[in-house]
């Protein structure tokens, strides 16, 4: 009997309005001090790793910023202080210098090029620091380019262009914000090398037509521009370490003087036409048929210095100074092609043409099949641009003056050119 009043009792208690408040207060009370503890401790929690945190990134940071950004030109660095100077041949002329080439391209590789090839090449390269190589292929054009370099006995070095490249950070490299390291490319690396030395230095630029090459390569056809070789500077990074290669300065390195762009170039559906900007800037060669195989005389390499070869080419200019007939002739052609055409020579392409002619002379050429290869390549092309669908009689009229001008027949690349234009139209 007691018990039972007992537990009524405890259940009049706990069933109590005010009792039954009073736990659930209570019981929240518990709930907001758990809840207040778990956010203050997380909070706790939470600064803490965000310290570790800051302090293991700054420590990253600083052994980071303690690793050269320049890797690779840090070691040419180190390499260029034990390096030995190349053997220079120094007792050469240009007439040997494109026969032995050829010979040792025929007998050491097993690559056969015509002498007008070799004579239209060493030519080109004295001109101008860009040459364009175009043609069927097949026909040698990154095999010439790869055999001068092994000639030189300084190899040339390849870069195969993509055809999604638009800018200089894909010929350049770029840095990289995260790694706090410069992406360098090997283009970036050879033309640091170069200028610690005075071998020619050849990159060859392989399909270069195969992306826009006004695009990506817009920054050096302006600076080859520039006269004074020493004003052609390439903005690598916009600031300055203390630990950079000795040879950028302020973030800027020298575009040498001892560097030729070779670049390769097919004609066909999936490449680019080449622009006048271009076109005008470079030498061409076209190469559309193979040369025949030949019995080579036995020729080794033959390193020159860029110093020697411009020498060489200097020299040229002096001794086989385009004659006053052949300059007379130019003026007609000229007058004719800007009358009729409006087409005209030019600054650049005169200056092109007096040191071209001269150069492949003293290759062992003829002073006028070099003009007929320039002006071919130079000049006519660019009645390509103009609509010859009826002015044919026209162009068999400029034929005509060619004939009459430097005797029948006689310009055949300049007239095959003109005949071709009339055929298409």
């Amino acid at each position: 009997m007691n018990l039972d009043v007992s537990l009524q009792n405890l259940w009049d208690v706990l069933t109590d309005p005010l009792v039954i408040v009073i736990y659930i207060a209570a019981v929240v009370a518990l709930m907001l001090a758990i809840t207040l503890s778990v956010m203050i401790n997380e909070r706790r929690f939470t600064k803490f790793a965000k310290r570790i945190d800051e302090d293991s990134r700054k420590k990253e940071e600083e052994e980071t910023r303690r690793l050269p950004r320049f890797d690779m030109l840090k070691r040419l660095d180190e390499e260029q202080k034990t390096r030995v100077p190349t053997a220079f041949v120094e007792d050469v002329d240009l007439r040997s210098f494109c026969d032995s080439f050829r010979n040792f391209a025929a007998g050491k590789l097993g690559l056969y090029y015509d002498i007008g090839v070799i004579r239209e090449f060493v030519a080109g390269l004295a001109v101008s620091r860009i040459l364009i190589l175009q043609g069927m292929s097949g026909t040698g054009k990154t095999s010439l380019a790869f055999a001068f370099g092994e000639f030189l006995g300084n190899p040339s070095v390849v870069i195969p262009v993509q055809p999604m490249w638009k800018e200089r950070s894909d010929l350049l490299g770029y840095y990289n914000e995260f790694t706090k390291r410069f992406n360098e490319t090997l283009l970036l690396q050879k033309i640091y090398e170069a200028n610690g030395r005075d071998d020619i230095f050849i990159t060859i630029l392989d399909e270069m037509n195969i992306a826009r090459v006004e695009y990506y390569f817009a920054e050096f056809l302006s600076l080859l521009e520039i006269p004074e070789p020493e004003a052609r500077k390439l903005e690598v990074v916009s600031d300055h370490w203390e630990d950079d290669p000795v040879g950028i300065k302020d973030g800027v390195v020298q575009l040498p003087v001892n560097m030729w762009f070779l670049g390769t170039a097919n004609n066909d559906d999936s490449t680019f036409a080449i622009s006048d900007k271009v076109y005008d800037r470079a030498m061409v060669i076209n190469m559309d048929n193979k040369s025949e195989p030949f019995s080579a005389s036995t020729c080794g390499r033959l390193p020159i210095s860029a110093k020697k070869f411009t020498e060489l080419a200097d020299k040229a200019a002096q001794d086989y100074a385009v004659s006053a007939e052949t300059l007379e002739l130019l003026k007609k052609i000229d007058a004719h092609l800007s009358q009729e055409y409006h087409i005209s020579f030019g600054n650049r392409i005169m200056k092109q043409i007096n040191r071209y002619l001269p150069v492949y002379v003293a290759c062992g050429g003829d002073e006028l099949d070099a003009l007929d290869d320039i002006l071919a390549k130079k000049v006519l092309r660019k009645l390509e641009t103009q609509n010859m669908t009826y002015r044919k009689s026209d162009l068999e009229t400029l034929c005509g003056i060619f004939n009459e001008l430097f005797g029948n027949e006689r310009m055949v690349r300049c007239l095959s050119t003109v005949r071709r234009i009339a055929r298409n139209g």
